[in-house]
């Protein structure tokens, strides 16, 4: 029987992939057969992880972007396509959220700065890679909601309407591709073990109340969503597309 989650020689390319959920993606993803592009802010943080795989016998690159400016996400589409030849898989996980607090008090300037970096980013990298993956004969693009994006939230609530909105525009591009072999969906984590959740991670009070409310007693960890990145990849999420998988222990449905 053949590896439902089998990767070798696809080429994925993944945004944010120097720590946290993007980083356990790219590694998740080498060690299922796939070529990895490292790509983050910084070179020398996307070099680290890149040599980590490369030293480990996976096959990648490191490409630095800054998924908010126009000019790199074409850099990054034309640095991976010449090292590998095409792009089968997609990851647009990158984002960025610079402000904590009611929507009422955010800035123009903090609402543009999200919702271009996080929507219209993802946006143009899609329309960049696109055409060139349904001529190479198809792919999967995987886009990082969050279930932020399901609910309303009084601390994260416009990083919470980016989300909502890329997982619009997952679905929607799933209706215009899916003709062409390309298969396009969301993953919603819950709270995840990374960066992002430092402040929460460090309070030991706040911790144990988060695990409580969830139905698994715990809070995810960066492999937890790998998986299912991993999943939507391969063969295995071959009938799966425009959807929203949340991965959150639970937390929405207790």
């Amino acid at each position: 029987m053949p590896n439902l989650f089998d990767l070798t020689d696809q080429v994925a390319v993944i945004t944010g992939s120097s720590r946290g959920i993007g980083k356990a993606i790219a590694w998740q993803m080498a060690a299922h057969g796939a070529k990895i592009v490292v790509s983050s802010r910084k070179q020398d943080a996307c070099d680290a992880v890149a040599a980590e795989l490369v030293a480990a016998g996976h096959e990648a690159i490191a490409v630095a972007c800054h998924v908010g400016k126009k000019d790199q996400l074409q850099n990054l589409v034309d640095r991976s396509r010449q090292a590998f030849g095409r792009i089968d898989v997609l990851v647009c996980n990158a984002a960025t959220n610079p402000v904590y607090g009611p929507t009422t008090e955010i800035s123009d300037e903090a609402w543009d700065k999200i919702l271009e970096t996080n929507v219209r980013g993802t946006f143009w990298l899609c329309n960049m890679v696109l055409p060139g993956m349904a001529e190479a004969g198809g792919g999967s693009v995987i886009v990082l909601s969050s279930i932020a994006g399901l609910r309303g939230n009084t601390v994260i609530g416009t990083y919470g309407v980016s989300k909502a909105a890329e997982a619009a525009l997952a679905r929607n591009l799933a209706v215009e591709w899916g003709p062409r072999n390309i298969r396009v969906n969301a993953i919603a984590p819950g709270l995840v073990r990374t960066d992002f959740a430092k402040a929460l991670l460090e309070d030991p009070k706040r911790l144990e109340q988060a695990e409580q409310r969830t139905p698994v007693r715990r809070i995810g960890e960066p492999d937890d969503i790998a998986g299912v990145a991993v999943f939507l990849a391969s063969r295995a999420g071959a009938y799966v597309t425009g959807q929203t998988l949340v991965a959150d222990g639970g937390e929405t449905i207790a």
